[in-house]
């Protein structure tokens, strides 16, 4: 057993698409016209792991739902390897960090907000 896809409310797939493959780096897996307006969008971290679905939000319900994943929480945990060079890369690219850098007993970390809001954590544990 392991978790494949986590589903993601987005605005609009394409704006979407383009900060996670631009800004953060990952691949996109899928994108298949289902009709009616409708995408099955995959994108995920070079790395493997679970993949992002990107659903487009239908509705107000949903659309009220954007960049609230986790109620203001950290919502997702991002890991890398060289987390200076991921940091910088992603600085460079626009991404909105929420702080500066800190090391903590399991790593590096550093807080930052997606296109939407919803917090990530972006980690280099220690070897």
């Amino acid at each position: 057993m392991r978790l494949a896809s986590v589903a993601l409310v987005v605005r609009d797939y394409d704006e979407a698409i383009g900060y996670f493959v631009d800004a953060l780096g990952f691949a996109l897996v899928e994108d298949i016209d289902l009709g009616d307006g409708k995408r099955w969008v995959r994108v995920a971290p070079p790395g493997g792991g679970a993949s992002l679905l990107l659903a487009r939000a239908v509705g107000s319900e949903q659309a009220d739902a954007l960049g609230r994943a986790a109620g203001g929480r950290v919502a997702f945990f991002l890991e890398v390897d060289d987390f200076h060079a991921a940091y910088d890369r992603m600085r460079a690219r626009g991404v909105a960090f929420q702080e500066e850098p800190r090391c903590e007993s399991y790593g590096w970390v550093v807080v930052f907000a997606d296109l939407y809001g919803n917090r990530w954590d972006l980690i280099g544990t220690r070897a």
